[in-house]
């Protein structure tokens, strides 16, 4: 049965618009300034007819020397890890105190809320065989940026409730604990009980930018609260995509918001300006969506392997009346009237196709773990005397100690980084790298002038796994991969009409 969305056949002029690629001149304008911004210096973003955007070297970078950080333009923690890590809403640190992260976790645990799926912090490992629950048919196709110890599923020692609330509550302070001091926790301004901060900047910064449409509290700006909650609780059992979406489309709204307001106050309120959508508003605030490179999800997800190839097209039906399921359902939460285009099947479908191909890893390691390697390296005697303390409660956490906040995001300047089989970067935090920004090292020395690349998945893979891998991104490699230092200009293009790199 073919899906029709109302919005798609009345808005179909305005919904062009905004999915027509940019012009070169812009999007190099664009980059320009966001390079400029956030003093990204020895990088530039250049354009290809053949193989579109990619991130060039503008002075020599020395090995495992960072070459730039990237703030996510849109990012959420999985719904999963939440019970595992208390990270700030906004820009992902670690907040409130090892006491609080470890009382907390444990808490949770002691009232049947399982360890988060996404265990562990492996170092620059791919998570294409990330997600094996029922699910899998919904899940996300993502780079990852990792680091820090793994750990797995154990047995644990449970711990007396007493001595589980004397740490939430900072009635007991563990040794050594001063070491790792962390934010204090900041409440949504909102008041919901979902969204936490490191200083009341990142709730202000978050609340104008996103959550305010997105917020369950009573001072929420939504449409429907109620309508919000089966919104979050849809995709929480589906898959978490559409909170990435959903920011997306608030972040545009909120845009546009401003920006008309502004517009407002330099000019007479004429009748035409306050009674009607201005799409050229519309299309300012949906710039930094734009520049995304962006298929429709049901179009470009990958076929799961458990998928005959005959029942492909059954697949990809069954995405897109998902898709349409979650956008009903946001429709009603936040819907916008001058904003409409924006609530159609075919917007909603390329930006969750936008962050399928783009996505990388939102990793950020974990101070409990940090804290425990602490005690363990002590000289013996100040180690015994404070293990009388801490062991109960690492054999408590058991192996999963050492969680890492993780979830997912949209960073503009990795987004335009193309794949080589042999890259000379790679998405990596090192130990000062605490927050939620992409951070992009060099993996051997790089000259000014040369383009900057990362392996969208495990380059030691076999040829024909990796041609299969990379074939969801619309290209194939081509013999000189076999030998195992291919770069992005020995990709041979599957479709003319597309780049080769996701962009």
């Amino acid at each position: 049965m073919e899906l029709v969305c109302p919005i798609d056949q009345r808005c179909s002029d305005q919904i062009a618009a905004l999915l027509r690629p940019p012009s070169p001149p812009l999007v190099q304008e664009y980059f320009e300034q966001l390079i400029s911004k956030r003093q990204c210096q020895g990088i530039k973003v250049k354009q290809n007819g053949e193989f579109g955007k990619g991130v060039f070297a503008e002075t020599d970078f020395e090995e495992e020397k960072l070459i730039f950080k990237d703030q996510m333009l849109v990012g959420a923690q999985h719904p999963s890890n939440k019970i595992d890590c208390l990270v700030c809403s906004y820009c992902f640190k670690f907040i409130g105190s090892i006491e609080q992260q470890i009382g907390r976790r444990l808490y949770l645990k002691s009232l049947g809320m399982g360890i988060s799926s996404h265990n562990g912090c492996e170092s620059n490992s791919s998570d294409e065989d990330e997600d094996e629950d029922e699910d899998d048919h919904f899940g996300h196709n993502h780079h990852s940026s990792q680091n820090g110890a793994s750990s797995s599923t154990s047995s644990t020692i449970p711990l007396p409730s007493t001595a589980v609330e004397s740490l939430m509550n900072g009635e007991l302070a563990l040794p050594y604990s001063n070491k790792f001091p962390l934010p204090s926790i900041v409440s949504c301004p909102g008041r919901c009980e979902e969204a936490f901060y490191c200083s009341k900047l990142c709730a202000e910064a978050d609340w104008d930018s996103f959550h305010c449409l997105l917020c369950t509290g009573e001072k929420s700006e939504s449409c429907s609260r109620k309508a919000l909650l089966k919104f979050i609780q849809h995709a929480n059992e589906t898959n978490d995509i559409f909170l990435l979406a959903a920011k997306a489309i608030s972040f545009t709204i909120l845009r546009y918001r401003k920006f008309k307001a502004s517009h407002l106050s330099k000019q007479e309120k004429t009748a035409s300006i306050i009674l009607g959508t201005d799409p050229s508003l519309l299309l300012e605030a949906w710039k930094p969506i734009s520049i995304g490179h962006k298929r429709r999800w049901w179009d470009c997800i990958s076929l799961p392997d458990d998928i005959d190839a005959s029942d492909e097209a059954t697949f990809r039906g069954q995405i897109q009346e998902l898709a349409f399921t979650s956008l009903q359902l946001l429709k009603e939460a936040i819907f916008d009237k001058e904003c409409e285009p924006l609530f159609s099947l075919e917007i909603y479908g390329h930006i969750i196709g936008m962050f399928e191909l783009n996505n990388l890893d939102l990793v950020v390691a974990s101070p409990v773990e940090d804290y425990f390697l602490y005690i363990d390296d002590l000289p013996h005697p100040e180690k015994k005397e404070a293990e009388k303390i801490t062991q109960p409660y690492l054999d408590a956490l058991g192996e999963d100690y050492s969680i890492c906040c993780q979830g997912t995001a949209f960073f503009p300047l990795q987004s335009c980084m193309n794949h080589s089989c042999c890259p000379n970067a790679k998405a990596f935090k090192r130990e000062e790298d605490r927050d939620g920004q992409a951070t992009i090292i060099a993996l051997r020395p790089i000259c000014k002038g040369e383009e900057v690349t990362i392996s969208y998945i495990d380059e030691d893979l076999p040829f024909e796994e990796r041609q299969a891998l990379l074939a969801d991104y619309g290209f194939r490699l081509v013999q000189l991969c076999m030998d195992g230092w291919a770069t992005k200009g020995s990709e041979e293009l599957i479709d003319s009409n597309w780049t080769g790199s996701k962009r």
